[in-house]
């Protein structure tokens, strides 16, 4: 009896062994890893929105960045790009006289209501825009620009192409709600860095906050009042524009603007419910970008020492940094421990074409490189020839007149 328990035991036993290892082997393979949360952790209720710094083009939030949406009147960030590149080059001057057709007075929505043959100066059309909104003088700097908006357009397009905005399509200069004009709040904040970093005059418009113009038309003269459209400007205290808008498809943007500190932040929020929400939001953002961000600029003004050259008709030729150098830093590091080594080739030898790499400026925190900066040569340098040669040596030996 004793034998026949003691059999029963161990197949028991063995029994349980096994369910208990299969046991484990469930739990073992059971995914416990917790999932990532989805939420927004500044709960913006905006459908899309980017924070980016501009010196630098770091991005330091985003949500549904590349989302295809209606951008409203964001689109004049464009248009504004367009108008000042014309101004760069010459083509237009500020002091212009813009004469308004009939098809830019036809304008519907925001508007100052410009009539056909009034004229305006660039720079009060420019304000127009910037300040009120206003479509009318979108089209008719389109057309004095291009000749037509279909062809300014284009140049919208081709320049958006340029600035990797992927997610736009322009279909009109001004932004009214049309079948296929898109953009994203990442190509917002793209056209929007273009805009303050190359023109930051820009600011002088988009920092007004009423102003007047002149209608001056057939039956005489009359003042119009404008009104800034950014209520931003007076919630932020470091606010620098920059453009509002608002559609039925696109619902509230904005792309906002600030400076504090040196450090330039653009805040893009699309599709928000309503114009409130659109401002407070933007703020939120500003607040998190600032609370998180360092910027150490160099803007090596420093003076490089010639470097000698070989074979060239000149013993040395001057060098020159490239650009200006800025890091950002979120990490909460201590920025004023950044070093610069200046690295330069071991030899320079003629023919030296200027503009061409002579070495680098390398920048580390901490002993870990953050980036360079190239140093190219200020001027060109020509191979000597057996003549320069000869007359170098007579000069060397006072044989020379």
């Amino acid at each position: 009896m004793l034998r026949r328990f003691s059999t029963h035991f161990i197949a028991f036993f063995l029994c349980f062994c096994i369910l208990f290892q299969n046991t484990l082997s469930i739990y073992a393979t059971e995914d416990t890893t917790p999932a990532p949360e989805s939420s927004d952790s500044l709960n913006l209720s905006a459908s899309s929105a980017i924070l980016m710094e501009a010196s630098t083009g770091t991005v330091l939030y985003e949500k549904n960045s590349t989302a295809v949406l209606p951008p409203a009147s964001i689109t004049k960030i464009m248009t504004l790009l367009l108008i000042f590149d014309a101004l760069e080059t010459g083509q237009i001057h500020l002091e212009d006289s813009v004469t308004v057709s009939e098809y830019a007075a036809s304008m519907g929505g925001s508007q100052v209501f410009l009539e056909a043959g009034e004229t305006q100066t660039v720079d009060t059309m420019i304000k127009c825009i910037a300040v009120s909104s206003a479509n009318d003088a979108c089209v008719a700097m389109s057309e004095y620009i291009c000749g037509s908006e279909q062809a300014f357009v284009e140049k919208m397009n081709e320049r958006a192409k340029g600035l990797g905005m992927n997610s736009t399509n322009f279909v009109n200069c001004n932004g009214l709600d049309t079948d296929g004009h898109v953009s994203s709040a990442l190509d917002v904040a793209l056209m929007s860095r273009e805009l303050i970093t190359k023109y930051p005059e820009i600011i002088d418009y988009t920092t007004i906050w009423m102003d007047t113009i002149i209608h001056s038309t057939k039956r005489g003269n009359s003042e119009f009042g404008l009104a800034n459209t950014n209520k931003f400007l007076k919630m932020y205290e470091y606010a620098t524009g920059l453009k509002t808008g608002s559609t039925s498809l696109a619902k509230y943007c904005v792309s906002t603007t600030a400076s504090r500190d040196e450090i330039d932040l653009i805040a893009v929020i699309m599709a928000a419910p309503d114009t409130k929400t659109r401002f407070q939001e933007a703020v939120t953002l500003m607040n998190y970008g600032y609370s998180i961000c360092k910027l150490y600029k160099d803007d090596n003004t420093d003076k490089l020492p010639q470097v000698p050259v070989t074979f060239g008709i000149q013993d040395t030729v001057s060098c020159q940094y490239e650009e200006p150098f800025n890091y950002l830093d979120v990490s909460g590091a201590d920025i004023s421990g950044i070093q610069k080594e200046i690295q330069m080739k071991e030899t320079h030898q003629a023919p030296i074409v200027q503009g061409e790499i002579a070495g680098k400026a390398v920048y580390s925190l901490n002993g870990k490189e953050i980036g360079s900066v190239n140093i190219v040569y200020a001027d060109s340098v020509k191979k000597m020839q057996f003549t320069d040669c000869l007359q170098k040596i007579f000069k060397q030996y006072g044989l020379s007149k």
